[in-house]
C-alpha cells in the first residue's frame, strides 16, 4: 500500500530563541503548513496569571485612610482589598 505524503511540514530546529521568533514571525513562513489541526487538543494552563497594569489614583487622604483601617481589621493588604472591592462593584454593575 502507498503512504500518503504528509501535508505538514516538519517545523525546523533553532539556534535561539530570536531565530525562531523571527522565522514564526515571517511573513513567508505560514505556520497552518506545520501543523496539522486534526492532531491538535485543547489546553489548560491552570497557573496562568492575568496580566496587570499599574494606574496611578488620587484619593483624599481621609478615604485612604478608611480603606487602610479596614484593611488592617481584615487583615489584608489595602491594595488587594481595594481590588477586591472594584471586582466586586464591577460585578454589580454587570449584573443590573
Amino acid at each position: 500500500m502507498n503512504k500518503l505524503p504528509s501535508k505538514t511540514k516538519t517545523a525546523p530546529t533553532f539556534r535561539s530563541e530570536a531565530k525562531e521568533r523571527e522565522f514564526w514571525e515571517s511573513k513567508d513562513n505560514d505556520a497552518t503548513q506545520f501543523f496539522d489541526p486534526a492532531k491538535t487538543s485543547a489546553v489548560t494552563f491552570k497557573n496562568l496569571k492575568p496580566s496587570t497594569t499599574s494606574i496611578s489614583i488620587r484619593l483624599s487622604d481621609s478615604l485612604l485612610d478608611g480603606i487602610r483601617q479596614q484593611a488592617n481589621k481584615l487583615d489584608v493588604p489595602y491594595q488587594s482589598l481595594m481590588k477586591v472591592w472594584l471586582t466586586e462593584k464591577l460585578r454589580e454593575a454587570a449584573k443590573g
